[in-house]
C-alpha cells in the first residue's frame, strides 16, 4: 500500500502501477524503482519489458545495446579498488622480473590511455568512425563456443554481444558487469575454467548480481576490452569489475591469476558490499530525474490547458466581437434601408397628391362625403364623385402626413375591406359601384401595426 501511494505520487496511474507490481512478479526483481524504471524504457509495454530481462538473463543484448559509442570506461587510481593478485603457479612473475613486468605494464597503461584517448578525439574532430577489422559478435559467439567445446558448458550466463554492448546494458540496468578475460597460453587457465567458473556457488552468484562478459584475449575485441580496462601486461585469467559510479562506467575490482572458487565469491561479494550504495545512488538519481520529468509533464500539460483555455476565451471573445460587429452592421444596413424606405414612401406620398382629382363642389348632385377616421385619431373629409375610382380614395389618404404608410380602408357597417389597394391591381371600382353613397365613414387601419 505504501508503494502505491508512492506511484501515485510520481504520476502513475492505476494501470502503470498493476503493470509495476506484475512485471516483479515475472521478473523477480525486487526494487520496484528498477521494476519502473524498465517499464517506462518500453512505454509500459508489459510483454516486451518481461522478454527483453528474460533476454538479458540469457546473456542476449537489450534493444539499447546497440548505440555505436559505448560509456567511457575510467579507472579511479585515487579511489580504493579492489585488486586482489595471484602470481603464476610456474614462477614466471615471482622475483625482480616479475616486479619489473608489473611497473612497466603499469607505465604502458597510462601511456596507452593517453595516446588512446588523443587518438579518439582526433577521430570524432575529424569525423572519422572506428570499424573494425573482424565481426566482434562473431569474436564473442566463436570464443564461447570453443570455451564450452575445450572446457565446460556449465559456467556463468556468458553475455552474448560485444563490450561495448555490455557496457550499455550494464549502465541501462545499473548492474555489474563482470568482464572475464581469457588466455590459453596462461597455465592457470585451465584450472580456473573447470574448477572456478563451473563451481556451482560461483555460477549462481555471478548470474544473481552481474552481467558477465567474456572473450579471448587475442582476439581483436579481447584486446580492445584489455585495453579498455587497463589491464594491458596483466596476468591471466584475469576478471574486472565495472559498476556506474558518478555517471561513468568505473572500474572497481580486479582479479589476476588462479583463484579457487569460494575465494572468488568472498572477494566479488567483497566489491558489490562496497560498491553498491553506487548503484542505489544512481537509482535514486533516475527517481528523481522521473519525478522532475513528471513534475515538468504536468506542468506542461496544466500550461497546454491554460493556453488552450485562454485560447478559448480569445476564440469566444473573438466570435463574439464579430458576431456583435455583424449585428451592428446589419443594424445599420436595416436602418439604413429603413431610411431609405421612409423617404421613398415619403417621396411617394408628395407624387401621389397628384393623382388625387380635384374636390367637387358640394352642391354637385354626384357628391359623395367621406369621412375618415385614422389610426392616430385624425378625421380627414373629403368629397369625391360617384365616379371616382377606389384608387383615388386609397391615394388621398396616403398622401396625408398622418396616414399609416400600409393601411386597409373599411366600412363600419357592414365591415368589408374596399379593394382600394393600387398594389397588384389594374381595375377598380368606382365608389358607386363599392356602395358608397351621399355621406360615408370609412376606417382606416395600419397594417404594420
Amino acid at each position: 500500500m505504501d508503494y502505491l501511494g508512492q506511484n501515485g505520487a510520481l504520476g502513475l496511474t492505476t494501470e502503470q502501477t498493476e503493470k509495476v507490481l506484475q512485471f516483479q512478479d515475472l521478473t523477480g526483481i525486487e526494487d520496484m524503482t528498477v521494476c519502473r524504471d524498465v517499464l517506462q524504457r518500453h512505454q509500459w509495454n508489459l510483454e516486451v519489458a518481461v522478454q527483453e530481462q528474460l533476454n538479458i538473463r540469457e546473456g542476449r543484448p537489450s534493444v539499447y545495446a546497440t548505440e555505436t559509442r559505448p560509456p567511457a570506461v575510467v579507472s579511479d587510481h585515487l579511489a580504493v579498488q579492489h585488486v586482489y593478485y595471484a602470481p603464476p603457479t610456474d614462477g614466471s612473475a615471482g622475483g625482480v622480473g616479475g616486479l619489473v613486468r608489473a611497473v612497466v605494464g603499469l607505465l604502458w597503461n597510462m601511456c596507452y590511455s593517453t595516446i588512446m584517448t588523443l587518438l579518439q578525439i582526433t577521430r570524432r574532430m575529424l569525423g572519422l568512425e572506428y570499424r573494425p577489422r573482424t565481426d566482434p559478435v562473431e569474436e564473442v559467439m566463436d570464443f564461447i563456443r570453443t570455451y564450452e567445446d575445450r572446457y565446460t558448458s556449465v559456467h556463468p550466463v556468458f553475455y552474448r554481444g560485444t563490450f561495448s554492448q555490455a557496457l550499455n546494458d550494464a549502465k541501462r540496468e545499473l548492474r555489474f558487469l563482470l568482464v572475464y578475460l581469457h588466455d590459453d597460453a596462461s597455465r592457470d587457465t585451465e584450472q580456473f575454467c573447470r574448477n572456478s567458473l563451473a563451481h556451482a556457488d560461483v555460477v549462481d552468484y555471478v548470474n544473481a548480481n552481474f552481467l558477465f562478459w567474456a572473450c579471448g584475449a587475442d582476439s581483436e575485441e579481447g584486446r580492445r576490452t584489455l585495453n579498455a580496462v587497463k589491464s594491458s601486461g596483466a596476468t591471466f585469467p584475469l576478471l574486472s569489475v565495472l559498476v556506474l559510479k558518478e555517471g561513468r562506467m568505473t572500474i572497481v575490482g580486479r582479479q589476476e591469476g588462479f583463484c579457487e572458487a569460494s575465494l572468488t565469491v568472498q572477494r566479488l561479494a567483497n566489491v558489490v558490499a562496497e560498491f553498491d550504495v553506487c548503484l542505489a545512488q544512481a537509482r535514486a538519481d533516475r527517481v528523481e530525474q522521473s519525478i522532475n520529468r513528471s513534475l515538468r509533464a504536468h506542468q506542461d500539460e496544466a500550461f497546454q490547458e491554460s493556453l488552450r483555455a485562454d485560447q478559448e476565451k480569445e476564440r469566444k471573445r473573438e466570435e463574439l466581437r464579430r458576431r456583435e460587429e455583424d449585428e451592428r452592421r446589419r443594424a445599420e444596413e436595416e436602418e439604413q434601408a429603413e431610411h431609405q424606405r421612409r423617404l421613398s414612401i415619403r417621396k411617394e406620398k408628395i407624387e401621389s397628391i397628384t393623382r388625387v382629382p380635384d374636390e367637387p363642389d358640394s352642391t354637385n348632385p354626384d357628391a359623395v362625403h367621406v369621412v375618415f377616421k385614422l389610426p392616430c385619431g385624425s378625421r380627414l373629409d373629403r368629397r369625391f364623385l360617384k365616379s371616382h375610382s377606389l384608387e383615388h380614395v386609397f391615394y388621398f389618404v396616403f398622401s396625408h402626413p398622418k396616414a399609416p404608410d400600409s393601411f386597409e380602408i373599411t366600412t363600419n357597417f357592414p365591415k368589408r375591406v374596399l379593394p382600394c389597394n393600387p398594389e397588384g391591381a389594374s381595375n377598380f371600382m368606382t365608389l358607386e359601384e363599392a356602395g358608397l353613397k351621399n355621406r360615408e365613414v370609412l376606417f382606416v387601419h395600419d397594417l404594420d401595426a
